[in-house]
């Protein structure tokens, strides 16, 4: 996902242009740029949409990180490509691999006892103000179920005097630790995205039939 995906077409602009007239000859390379930069968002919309139907809820950042560049008459080469910071966290779903950690982080962030966004994930900064707070401990805590890596919100004693269930007073509760972000070992993704084949795909499906829409518009210009 790192590298741009080219979108070359040599071979079926050689073959087509064997039929063509002296002045649609001399629109080829027009039209074969007006198709290449179509077909390149097309294949930005189908990726984009790729993106929403693999994973759930993805952040507005993820889809618009796909982008394209035009063809020109004289380069004939249009490119889509994800942009460097999408690109990082979502080449493993291209390539395989593990889960790329988000900036600095050494662990994936699992949230517990949290709000998350309406993506489904941590609020953007939600790190730096918890560490902020006095009631926050991050680190590892000895559990029943072994150690666990985290960050932790210190719950205060609550007093039970004068508090009443029936005819009995309830005990005052202790304080205690509560999970809010486990730390957890980068994992294997399990998903893929299969960008570069399904881009082929709609390229050589689609290409005949958008250089032929090209190619009659500059023919109509050029009259």
């Amino acid at each position: 996902m790192a590298s741009p995906l080219d979108i070359s077409v040599r071979a079926n602009v050689k073959e087509l242009s064997k039929a063509l007239s002296a002045l649609a000859y001399k629109q080829i390379g027009f039209a074969t740029a007006q198709a290449l930069t179509a077909l390149a968002k097309e294949v930005q919309a189908d990726e984009i949409q790729n993106i929403a139907s693999t994973f759930k809820k993805p952040r507005p950042f993820t889809q618009k990180s796909v982008g394209v560049q035009g063809a020109r008459k004289d380069t004939l080469k249009a490119s889509v490509f994800v942009r460097p910071i999408a690109a990082k966290y979502l080449e493993p779903y291209e390539d395989g691999g593990n889960h790329v950690l988000p900036g600095t982080s050494k662990a994936i962030l699992n949230p517990k006892d949290i709000k998350l966004d309406q993506y489904g994930q941590l609020p953007r900064g939600v790190l730096d103000r918890l560490k902020a707070r006095k009631d926050i401990f991050i680190g590892p805590v000895k559990t029943k179920s072994g150690i666990v890596n985290g960050v932790w919100q210190r719950v205060p004693p609550k007093n039970g005097k004068g508090a009443r269930r029936g005819r009995a007073a309830v005990a005052a509760l202790p304080g205690h630790l509560k999970l809010l972000i486990r730390f957890g070992d980068s994992l294997a993704v399990n998903k893929r995205l299969n960008y570069r084949s399904r881009a082929k795909v709609l390229v050589d499906r689609r290409f005949n039939a958008v250089f032929g829409e090209a190619m009659a518009k500059a023919l109509a210009s050029a009259r």
